[in-house]
C-alpha cells in the first residue's frame, strides 16, 4: 500500500512534466506575440502619423497600463481554465464608488482602501460560489458583475438627479498618476505605468517561483496531478478571484484620475479586451499554459492595434471587426497545441 509521501511524489513528477509542456508552448505563443508587435510598430511607424511621438508613446503607455493591470486577473482565470467576466462592472462600480466617498468627505488614501477591500470581498464571494460549481465561473462572475454595479449605482444615485453619473473633485495625486502627462518621482512617466511594470514584476516571480503559482498551474493542467500534490485548491481559487476583483477596482480608481470623472460604464471596453489580450499572448482558456509574461505582449498588441486603427480613421463598428478577425485564428492556432493534461 503507497504512504502519502509516495502520493505527494508522484504530484511533484506530474507537476514537473506539467512544467516543461508549458515552457514548450508558451514560447511558441509567445514567438507569435512578438511578430504581431513589431509588425504593428512598424505598420504604425509607416501609417499613422505621430505615432512615434513622445505624446503618443506615452499615452499608449498609460493605456497599455489599464489593460494590463486589469490583465493579471483575467490571465490567472484563464490559467485555472475560468474566466471572469466581472471584471469591466468591478472596474466601474470602483470607479463611481471612489468619487462618491470622497465626496463624502473620506481621504483618498482612505476611499481607496475601502474600495479595495469591497473589491476583495466581491471576488472572494464569486470565487466561492464558482469553486462548488466547475464550469460556470463565467455566467456565475458575469451575474456577481451586474449585482455589483447596479448595487453601486444605486447607493452611489441615493440623493442625486442622475445615477451612474458621479460628480466631485478628483485629488491631484490621482490625476497624475492617470494622466499620461504625469510623472512619478520625476521619472516623466506616471504611477500607473510604474505600478503596472511592478505588479508584472511580482506575478511572474510568484507564478513562476513560488508554490501558489506552481499550484495554479497544476490545477489547470491537471486535477488530479494537484490533488495528489497537496495543493490547497480552494485557497488558490479564492485568491485568484479575490486578487482579479481588486485588480478590476485598482483600475477603476486609475480611470478616475484619468477622466477627471466618474461613469458607470468606464469599464465596459474591459470586457473582451482582456480575454483577448489573454488568447493573444498565448495563455490557454482551458487552463494551465501560458502566463502572464505572455499577456504582457498580448497586452502590446491590443495596445497598439488600438493606437493603429485610431490612426488609420477606422469607425469603432471596424476596429471591432478587426480585433475579432485577430482573435479567432489566434484561438484556432492555439487550440491546435494539445492540452498538458494530455501530455502528462
Amino acid at each position: 500500500m503507497r504512504n502519502s509521501d509516495d502520493v505527494a511524489g508522484d504530484g511533484r513528477v506530474q507537476q514537473g512534466a506539467t512544467r516543461a509542456v508549458l515552457r514548450k508552448s508558451a514560447t511558441n505563443s509567445s514567438l507569435m506575440a512578438g511578430i504581431l508587435v513589431i509588425a504593428l510598430v512598424l505598420t504604425g511607424i509607416l501609417a499613422v502619423d505621430g505615432f512615434g511621438s513622445g505624446t503618443n508613446l506615452r499615452t499608449m503607455l498609460v493605456f497599455g497600463a489599464f489593460l494590463g493591470i486589469v490583465c493579471i486577473g483575467q490571465t490567472l482565470c484563464a490559467l485555472l481554465g475560468e474566466l471572469d467576466l466581472s471584471i469591466p462592472f468591478v472596474v466601474g462600480a470602483a470607479n463611481i464608488v471612489m468619487l462618491w466617498l470622497l465626496g463624502q468627505g473620506l481621504s483618498s488614501w482612505f476611499s481607496v482602501l475601502i474600495v479595495v477591500a469591497l473589491a476583495l470581498v466581491m471576488g472572494t464571494i464569486t470565487g466561492l460560489v464558482s469553486y462548488f460549481q466547475p464550469g460556470r465561473s463565467l455566467i456565475l462572475s458575469l451575474g456577481m458583475g451586474f449585482a455589483v454595479l447596479g448595487g453601486a449605482q444605486i447607493v452611489v444615485g441615493i440623493g442625486a438627479d442622475q445615477a451612474g453619473t458621479v460628480y466631485g473633485r478628483v485629488p491631484g495625486w490621482l490625476t497624475d498618476a492617470g494622466s499620461a502627462n504625469g510623472s512619478f518621482l520625476g521619472t516623466g512617466i506616471g504611477l500607473t505605468v510604474w505600478l503596472w511594470a511592478a505588479l508584472s514584476v511580482v506575478v511572474i516571480l510568484v507564478l513562476r517561483r513560488t508554490w501558489p503559482g506552481r499550484g495554479l498551474y497544476a490545477m489547470g493542467g491537471n486535477r488530479t496531478a494537484a490533488d495528489r500534490a497537496l495543493v490547497p485548491q480552494l485557497g488558490i481559487w479564492l485568491g485568484t478571484f479575490a486578487l482579479s476583483a481588486a485588480m478590476a477596482s485598482v483600475v477603476g480608481i486609475l480611470l478616475l484620475g484619468f477622466s477627471g470623472g466618474a461613469f458607470a460604464d468606464v469599464g465596459r471596453p474591459y470586457l473582451f479586451t482582456t480575454v483577448a489580450a489573454v488568447v493573444v499572448g498565448g495563455t490557454s482558456l482551458l487552463g494551465g499554459r501560458g502566463g502572464y509574461g505572455a499577456t504582457v505582449l498580448g497586452v502590446a498588441v491590443m495596445t497598439l492595434l488600438g493606437t493603429v486603427l485610431v490612426g488609420l480613421g477606422l469607425s469603432a463598428a471596424a476596429q471591432q471587426a478587426v480585433l475579432g478577425l485577430l482573435i479567432v485564428p489566434m484561438v484556432a492556432l492555439y487550440g491546435r497545441q494539445p492540452h498538458p493534461r494530455t501530455q502528462i
